[in-house]
């Protein structure tokens, strides 16, 4: 059997030591080399897709080999209908990263290039460990090229955001480590899927839940640790925001659903209302937090927190819906399509923030007005994208969002109606910065001389334009996939697991 897994993790981690060891090499080479890789990887993904089975639960792609032995930890990967399609994404923003830096990155291009590569094979090696150690190995190493690309390539107090960015998250994975070695001694292994299937105390439970709370709520990131993400958008390069929000924010959530919910699910149902709250404070106020920003990557960053929110509500709302199965497979199907349409519109929005940074190097909003004026290619994909983060109906933006908002309302009709404001709060930040960027009078002088998309930022463009488009029109691709690997989640977590 193909070792598909490990290829896509193996081949960026060598694609990137290879650009980090070879002597100096000509901009050419390093970019060539970079975008080389990267369309490997995404190729072989494709190949991989093309044997999917949909229509089971069952872990594909398995492979299993001794690792540590004294440890009783073993190198397991797999991947089912959850984890399969951040894996694609995962790929296909690496390549439009590679592309969105080909001319904008001078400084270091070789060590810029390796970092999002190596980073690649890392987060495919966190939706693909099904070993806990080896998770977490993934989990953490996966920090450092962010770190540094932050670090070396952000900007004015890049300092400042690396430093909060990796405190924030390595604290809440030391937790993660207690739980994980915890679970390991209680059933002999670090195998997750085993984790899955022991029956846990109720002490234990709490702790685990609590435990993997501080590493996933950080990352999503839920109110109230949601402070580092803002400082990490602005500071971070173009290239670095567009991973962050597309990847790595999700790792958070995907974590809440192969861990707190299989494994400690009488905790989860104990725990799901604060979840809930949690959930409907970040989508609620972090967007009238959004109304007031006067940079535009910062508003997109805190559009982001508010729209993960929606994710962990359809993620717990499931427990308030016992009598309605079918609602819960449709709010916790919602929370995944809305991170993969995240992903989608999100880095689209950040690499549209980019192409303006890089003729002007302003954020700031006022700085812009009439865009569409000298730039309709630009101003096309950018209204397009702004439409999907307000979920207009025909974009995959609403898709998730709408799930999640009916399956609230049949738990509670002030959830859902909570939940609904969004659609107000998000048009209207939104569209106020698109008002005020796109169609406002050309006022500056600089603005009326800008150029339009160049052939290099079209091409990064126009296939999240037609993916947002084509999951918003025809979203069965993505809900089929995941539909057997839910049903079945929920089943696990609507169990009891409480010894007898």
């Amino acid at each position: 059997m193909t070792p598909w897994l490990s290829l896509l993790i193996v081949l960026p981690l060598l694609g990137g030591l290879v650009l980090l060891v070879v002597p100096d090499r000509s901009p050419a080479f390093r970019r060539g080399w970079a975008l080389a890789v990267s369309l490997l990887v995404f190729a072989l993904n494709l190949a991989a897709l093309a044997r999917f089975h949909d229509g089971t639960s069952a872990m594909q792609f398995v492979e299993n080999a001794p690792w540590i032995p004294a440890l009783h930890a073993r190198y397991h990967l797999g991947v089912d209908g959850i984890s399969f399609p951040f894996i694609l994404l995962t790929t296909l923003s690496t390549v439009l990263v590679v592309l969105a830096g080909w001319r904008v990155i001078e400084r270091q291009q070789a060590a810029y290039f390796a970092a999002f590569l190596i980073m690649e094979g890392l987060m495919i090696g966190v939706f693909a460990a099904l070993d806990a150690l080896l998770f977490y190995l993934f989990w953490e190493a996966m920090l450092i090229p962010m770190f540094l690309i932050i670090g070396i390539w952000g900007g004015p107090r890049r300092i400042y955001a690396t430093i909060k960015f990796f405190l924030y998250t390595f604290l809440g994975s030391v937790l993660m480590l207690l739980a994980i070695l915890d679970l390991a001694h209680k059933t002999g292994s670090f195998d997750i899927l085993a984790f899955q299937r022991a029956p846990l105390g109720w002490g234990t439970q709490i702790f685990v839940f609590l435990a993997f709370f501080a590493a996933f709520a950080v990352k999503v990131p839920m109110w109230p640790v949601h402070t580092w993400l803002p400082d990490a958008h602005v500071e971070a390069p173009t290239g670095g925001s567009v991973i962050l929000a597309a990847i790595l924010l999700k790792m958070g959530a995907y974590g809440f659903l192969r861990f707190s919910l299989p494994i400690a699910p009488d905790a989860s149902r104990y725990l799901a209302f604060p979840m809930i709250a949690l959930s409907l404070i970040a989508i609620v106020y972090i967007a009238f937090v959004a109304l007031v920003q006067d940079d535009m990557k910062k508003l997109v960053a805190y559009s982001s927190i508010a729209h993960m929110g929606f994710v962990t509500l359809g993620f717990f709302i499931l427990f308030f819906l016992f009598l309605h199965p079918d609602v819960a497979h449709m709010g916790v199907e919602g929370g995944i399509f809305q991170m993969i349409s995240h992903g989608f519109v999100s880095g689209a929005l950040f690499l549209c923030v980019g192409v303006l940074y890089d003729r002007l190097h302003t954020r700031e909003i006022a700085r812009y007005g009439g865009v569409a004026r000298v730039m309709p290619w630009f101003a096309f994909f950018f209204v397009l994208f702004a439409m999907a983060n307000v979920a207009l109906p025909g974009t995959s933006g609403f898709v998730g969002e709408f799930q999640v908002i009916l399956a609230s309302w049949q738990a509670s009709h002030w959830w859902g109606l909570l939940a609904a404001t969004s659609l107000v709060t998000g048009a209207a930040y939104t569209l106020w910065m698109i008002r005020r960027v796109v169609f406002n009078p050309v006022v500056h002088e600089d603005v009326g001389k800008l150029s339009d998309l160049t052939p290099r930022e079209f091409l990064v463009l126009a296939p999240l334009a037609v993916l947002v488009l084509l999951f918003g029109l025809w979203p069965e691709p993505i809900l089929h996939m995941m539909h057997a690997s839910v049903v079945h989640l929920v089943a696990q977590a609507m169990r009891r697991k409480l010894p007898t």
